[in-house]
């Protein structure tokens, strides 16, 4: 049986490939437009999924779309009568996307289908899953448990923000839902547009923030107080109520009323890329402070309701990493599963699963202790001949190195004299996070290494932290981590045995100067409150990156390294070998691994763009 779901017209758009309930491929459109969160209609990444695949069109059994749009019709027409006569600015502006799109998006779906094979599509079976199940399926289905609790958080579907579900073998029951307007993921993104920073991709930023505020400062408690009192109410069992007196997302064409928020917290909206002032982390510490106890609450709540020992996550705010870690810290449930595609693209997946096990009703396949997302490498590989093509299109210098041994030492040692790497292998991950397959790698120990990756190499603001790749035998040397996180979304200290002490005058310093201030031994991944935000990587999932991580620990004794996304800010991850060159040259990365070759920046033809190309990216 083949199964195509399908997410779209909202963010990220993408399309996943189930072929008898085994994922063959996954992928966000953005990494083939390189228009970032590309929310457009996913063909090349359907064109992708099938080739992987080696299928063609008319061999689908399905199509399923992550969400009803007639619910979500539904929840606009009713959300503009209720709130009338506000909104009607926005009300004119939606209208006509709706009547002339949405509101026939099976006919629109058929059209673009039309595009890959105009007899095929008029026979399709055409599958739409709620929001909300599609998350929910995203997670349970492929996290190998055989029975798990679910928690759903978003900013919001049809009509659900929040979901307690509970899954069984192969059916999932929804036991509980919060409906719009009430939603944590647009309360915190209502912060994420306060702080100035860009609302649907600035989430995590407003998270990496958080760590610079001070938590027993009274600025940050008053903040928490004015946050509970006044903005969200929140009962024992983690259900809450926003005061849409302070929100103005549901009918206007802004997140809040910036005159209220003003008047409420004391100081304007941040401008975004102005200055970040000391009010602003402290109040991005308040709302991730609120964030965790709703959650926690809810975890609770799905705990009481499921009695289950394992939990599954999904949702865009299932992608708050360090919430994540409070929760696995809570010691309320034995196994926490978590989606690594958690948002929008994974409603793609999830769309599939549901119609797999809900639809037709297809057994599960579970293989024990492990989970079925592959590493979450389901994106496309490229063979050699097309680095080959690249890199005499480029008239690139580079030295093909065939024996796997040998380029890892080689990339070990170039890491451990500081050289900052593109690391080019194998399948593209699915999801928002790089995991050794489409990463920029550095290393850990280098105090100044955070500071040149984020201002000469990524382009992006410097108070943001870096993640550490470990290899999962080693993490507890280096972290306070109850297993393992091969997802990159659990955040959790370093052991006290590497952290170093601080300076006298610490907490006086400017913020600038704090971020530069060495906190332990791995200054490079280790946040301003002693956390990081943990790969683990298994020799099972990705052996080439497993084994270079093994080569570096043989030089330096560290079996740790810097990744982050092989991108610049406002960038999508590269995909291909074109994209990989093309973003080494226009940073100050210092080499590139692109398959077997080795690729020395120094070495390289001069690159005809200077700083244009910037432009072709708005900033995140």
């Amino acid at each position: 049986m083949n199964i195509l779901g399908i997410s779209a017209y909202y963010h990220d758009a993408a399309a996943a490939l189930l072929q008898n309930g085994q994922i063959i491929a996954a992928a966000q459109e953005e990494r083939f437009t390189r228009r970032k969160h590309d929310a457009s209609f996913p063909l090349q990444a359907i064109l992708y999924c099938l080739e992987e695949a080696d299928l063609e069109f008319n061999n689908l059994d399905a199509i399923a779309f992550y969400d009803k749009p007639f619910l979500k019709f539904e929840r606009l027409l009713e959300t503009y009568y209720a709130f009338a006569p506000y909104g009607l600015q926005s009300f004119l502006k939606a209208m006509p996307v709706w009547l002339k799109e949405k509101l026939f998006l099976k006919r629109l779906l058929r059209q673009e289908l039309a595009k890959i094979d105009k007899k095929a599509v008029k026979n399709i079976k055409l599958l739409f899953p709620e929001h909300h199940l599609s998350h929910a399926a995203s997670a349970f289905y492929p996290s190998g448990l055989e029975e798990a609790a679910i928690l759903t958080l978003d900013g919001v579907g049809e009509w659900s923000t929040t979901s307690l579900a509970w899954g069984q073998g192969k059916n999932i029951t929804v036991l509980k839902e919060m409906h719009f307007p009430h939603s944590l993921g647009l309360l915190y993104s209502a912060f994420t547009y306060y702080l100035g920073f860009k609302v649907n991709s600035g989430e995590y930023k407003v998270m990496g923030l958080a760590p610079y505020g001070n938590i027993k400062a009274q600025n940050t408690q008053d903040y928490i107080r004015l946050i509970k009192r006044t903005l969200v109410k929140v009962q024992e069992d983690g259900s809450f109520w926003l005061n849409q007196k302070y929100f103005s997302y549901a009918t206007g064409l802004t997140m809040v009323p910036e005159l209220k928020w003003h008047q409420l917290f004391g100081f304007p909206r941040r401008q975004p890329e102005s200055t970040l002032e000391q009010k602003h982390c402290d109040l991005a510490l308040a709302i991730q402070t609120v964030t965790e106890e709703i959650i926690l609450k809810l975890a609770q709540e799905v705990k009481k309701l499921t009695k289950a020992t394992n939990l599954c996550l999904a949702g865009g705010v299932a992608l708050n990493g360090v919430a994540n870690g409070k929760l696995q810290n809570s010691g309320l449930f034995r196994q926490i599963f978590i989606q690594p595609a958690a948002g929008d693209a994974g409603g793609a997946l999830g769309a599939a699963f549901a119609a797999q096990h809900l639809y037709f009703d297809q057994d599960r396949t579970l293989v024990p202790g492990t989970d079925a997302m592959q590493g979450t490498y389901l994106g496309p590989a490229f063979r050699a001949e097309a680095i080959t093509a690249t890199i005499k299109k480029y008239r690139a210098v580079g030295t093909l190195i065939p024996e796997e041994a040998t380029l890892t030492a080689k990339t070990a040692a170039l890491l451990a004299a500081g050289k900052s790497i593109g690391w080019f292998q194998g399948r593209m991950e699915f999801g928002p996070r790089a995991l050794g397959n489409r990463s920029i790698l550095a290393d850990p120990r280098n105090p100044e290494m955070q500071k040149k990756l984020n201002l000469s190499i990524k382009y992006r603001e410097s108070f943001r932290p870096f993640a550490p790749a470990v290899l999962a035998e080693d993490a507890p040397q280096y972290f306070q981590l109850p297993g393992a996180s091969p997802y990159m979304l659990l955040v959790q200290p370093v052991k006290p045995a590497i952290r170093l002490p601080l300076p006298a005058n610490y907490k006086d310093l400017p913020l600038t100067e704090k971020l530069y201030v060495s906190r332990s031994t791995l200054p490079a991944i280790t946040h301003l409150d002693y956390s990081a935000r943990i790969q683990t990587v298994h020799q099972e999932t990705n052996p080439l990156f497993w084994q270079l991580l093994q080569a570096f620990k043989k030089i330096t004794g560290y079996g740790v390294l810097v990744n982050t996304s092989f991108n610049v800010r406002g960038e999508p991850i590269v995909c291909t070998p074109d994209d990989a060159y093309t973003c080494f040259m226009r940073t100050e990365m210092d080499y590139l691994v692109l398959g077997n070759y080795l690729i020395a920046k120094d070495q390289q033809p001069p690159w005809p763009e200077k700083t244009e190309w910037q432009k072709e990216y708005v900033l995140d």
